[in-house]
């Protein structure tokens, strides 16, 4: 296990930005996953706050299935594409969130990276729990195969919820012997939704453990320990290597330490990128934050990578 930390940029500017973003995410983000907020509120209020990231310039972006899952498809424009296929799944606590509020991070990723990224509409609860968005992810991973994409071109990623839907992807594809994909990159991912370790992050912009609590049991209800809902949990072995970036001061950064432990242990590799005062998902400021766009950098090179 790597794990690399890296400090914030001291540009005055960009303290500043990083003073703003924190505190319209801690005012107008962070209410909308407290206990008590309608899904349809948390939906609605995601999608209003997507309109305040950038969207990369130099993207195509246009609809279509995967494996009979719906999917928003981006590459960048202007030649220079690869091979590469990025099966994105965003985050929202299997509740909330979409290809349209992510994508942010899913356009600078395609213009930066030169690979296809596509960002998977799978199923959220509750009306469609746990295993609805495995079967979808799995589905389309497959179908990707099946259309004669090489598994060795192929990196599933997600961030959050979709951080812990990636690695139940990989998980799954294992047990039906299908081949591992090239690598994993894992954002802020949530992989343990049972909540076993609840550290105090005083830093933290967005999630409580109360919200994530609700989210958990909407999504899997008592089946929140089962395998592929808390992948975090179970034998990692035989899974392909993996890039883990997370904020310090978010209170699922052990889950990106435990998980890049258990990796490790089951004789895999994980190179862990911690940021100092960034919270949880910070890459979404892409365009914006200097360390977002470090971290988009990240996941490039990770994409390129010769396997």
């Amino acid at each position: 296990m790597t794990i690399r930390m890296h400090a914030p940029d001291s540009q005055g500017s960009q303290q500043v930005l990083a003073a703003i973003l924190r505190y319209n995410l801690r005012v107008f983000v962070k209410p909308l996953f407290y206990p008590g907020v309608p899904v349809s509120v948390l939906r609605y209020g995601l999608r209003v706050m997507a309109t305040t990231t950038l969207v990369a310039r130099d993207v195509h972006r246009d609809g279509l299935t995967v494996g009979g899952v719906p999917a928003e498809r981006y590459r960048r424009t202007g030649g220079g594409a690869k091979d590469k296929v990025v099966l994105y799944f965003h985050g929202g606590g299997y509740c909330a969130g979409s290809p349209y509020t992510h994508r942010s991070l899913t356009t600078h990723l395609a213009r930066a990276s030169g690979a296809t990224v596509l960002a998977l509409d799978y199923r959220v609860a509750p009306e469609a729990p746990y295993p609805a968005a495995v079967n979808d992810a799995l589905s389309a991973y497959r179908a990707l195969l099946d259309e004669g994409v090489s598994s060795d071109q192929i990196i599933i990623a997600g961030d959050s919820a979709g951080g812990g839907l990636s690695l139940a992807c990989a998980l799954a594809a294992r047990n039906h012997d299908l081949p591992a994909a090239a690598g994993l990159v894992l954002l802020s991912h949530w992989a343990d939704i049972t909540n076993s370790e609840r550290p105090h992050a005083p830093g933290e912009t967005l999630l409580t453990w109360k919200g994530l609590d609700l989210a958990a049991q909407r999504y899997a209800g008592e089946q929140r320990a089962e395998p592929l809902a808390s992948p975090l949990l179970v034998d990692l072995s035989g899974l392909p290597p993996a890039l883990i970036i997370t904020g310090r001061d978010e209170i699922l950064l052990a889950d990106s330490q435990r998980l890049a432990s258990a990796l490790e242990d089951a004789g895999g590799k994980a190179d862990l990128h911690v940021y100092e005062g960034r919270w949880h998902f910070f890459p979404i400021h892409a365009g914006l934050l200097h360390d977002a766009d470090h971290a988009i950098g990240q996941m490039a090179a990770f994409i390129d990578q010769p396997r």
